[in-house]
């Protein structure tokens, strides 16, 4: 549910491990991308690169690659093809990567007088999380623990890559109903805050889900509960129990849900 826009589309998580922080300068040291290609077959490619330069101690520090690990390896020119053809008019996947890793990447092809691969959209979680409005702190580690999704080996590209994806499946799910547009239309509302409210357009809206309640504050969608007011609308009930318990209390009481039967269904759903 809620990945429909996603349908014969190649869709890859993409990391970087690099020597900094400058999309200019820096240069990679690892990349991994990690999913699968249109047809569903696995895609799992992950690789050490040798900068041609000395990776600094903060940066080792972080990622755990040193100048060691890289000596001998083959440099980014070697692997362009393979990164270009993967990269290439998939969905590329990945935490923060619309202005960190995708212009660090496009940066090292026009070094070697390349044109950057062009893929077909770009699904940040870190726009992700801030167009749902979910609370800080954004970063990959805090919203994997958010969300009960393991990342014991942060700071490898594979694992961050592996758990970006997993976490981009997780939001499309829990926030289904802003989902629910072309591939063109949810990347122009990650950018710019813009989506149209047509129905239509959409697919099902709100007010067009059955009610449970007499009164159509909870909505029903593909077995699923829907807050259909409030500061917690368009959010699925299991998304609103895990972020706002004290909001969940309220609306099984008499104050929140005026229709005892619905509350009851309520409570044997959450139990």
């Amino acid at each position: 549910m809620g990945h429909e826009f996603l349908a014969g589309e190649s869709v890859l998580a993409f990391d970087l491990e690099t020597t900094g922080i400058s999309t200019n300068t820096d240069r990679i040291v690892q990349i991994a991308l990690v999913g699968s290609n249109s047809v569903g077959e696995a895609v799992h490619y992950e690789t050490l690169v040798n900068p041609r330069r000395p990776i600094p101690a903060g940066a080792s520090g972080v990622h755990g690659i040193f100048d060691s690990d890289v000596k001998g390896q083959q440099d980014f020119q070697h692997h362009a093809d393979q990164i270009h053809e993967l990269i290439e008019n998939s969905v590329v996947v990945g935490h923060n990567i619309r202005k960190f890793d995708m212009p660090l990447l496009e940066n090292e092809f026009r070094r070697i007088g390349r044109l950057p691969p062009k893929p077909k959209a770009m699904m940040d979680t870190l726009e992700i999380v801030r167009r749902v409005k979910l609370g800080r702190p954004h970063n990959l580690g805090s919203l994997c623990r958010r969300h009960g999704i393991s990342l014991d080996n942060a700071h490898t590209a594979a694992a961050d890559a592996a758990a970006s994806l997993l976490l981009f499946w997780r939001l499309t799910t829990n926030h289904a109903l802003m989902f629910r547009n072309s591939l063109e239309e949810i990347e122009r509302w990650l950018i710019h805050g813009k989506l149209t409210t047509d129905d239509s357009n959409l697919g099902r809206g709100l007010n067009d889900l059955e009610m449970l309640d007499s009164l159509g504050k909870i909505r029903i969608d593909d077995g699923h509960y829907v807050v259909a007011f409030g500061r917690h609308r368009g959010r699925h009930l299991t998304e609103v129990a895990r972020l706002d318990p004290s909001y969940i209390n309220w609306l099984l009481s008499p104050s929140g849900i005026e229709d005892e039967a619905a509350r009851e269904k309520l409570r044997e759903f959450l139990s």
